[in-house]
């Protein structure tokens, strides 16, 4: 029976060269000079930090600008909000999202079944399998999948007739 399966992936290796590259240009940039701006990927999490709240908004678009370059998408984004940290310091940590939370994949679960399609939809831990008879119907399911525009980054993989 053909199936494939749901996933949301990210390429930490691509996450982890955009931060270098947001880090570097922040070292570098005229504009960031003396404000001791600073972009860290601690685990799963991007911190930045700088001395005042523009050059903190400034210096996260940077970061978007280059995750936007290497194809990591920011829907895979969570958090980010400015905190003062003290001392005239601002913060803004951002984690990555890796997986299919349970409650998105009810979501993903119940817009499928909606389709009428003959598919069967399973969640297998952060990821959702679909397999059924005809390809086509899988396919369908696909295309409908990618329309949908969700507020995670979706890939399709493993697909096996």
């Amino acid at each position: 029976m053909p199936t494939f399966d749901v996933v949301s992936e990210v390429d930490l290796q691509e996450v982890r060269n955009a931060v270098d590259q947001a880090a570097r240009e922040t070292a570098t940039r005229y504009d960031f000079k003396g404000t001791a701006t600073t972009v860290v990927l601690q685990g799963d999490e991007i911190v930045t930090e700088s001395s005042t709240e523009d050059r903190l908004r400034a210096a996260v678009e940077v970061l978007k600008e280059k995750l936007i370059r290497r194809t990591v998408s920011l829907k895979s984004l969570g958090g980010g909000e400015p905190k003062e940290v003290g001392g005239g310091r601002y913060r803004s940590v951002f984690t990555v999202n890796q997986g299919i939370a349970q409650d998105a994949a009810r979501e993903l679960n119940k817009h499928v079944k909606g389709l009428k399609l003959k598919v069967q939809v399973q969640i297998q831990g952060d990821r959702l399998r679909i397999s059924g008879k005809k390809r086509d119907d899988l396919q369908e399911a696909i295309a409908a999948l990618k329309e949908l525009d969700y507020r995670i980054p979706l890939q399709f993989v493993n697909f096996r007739d």
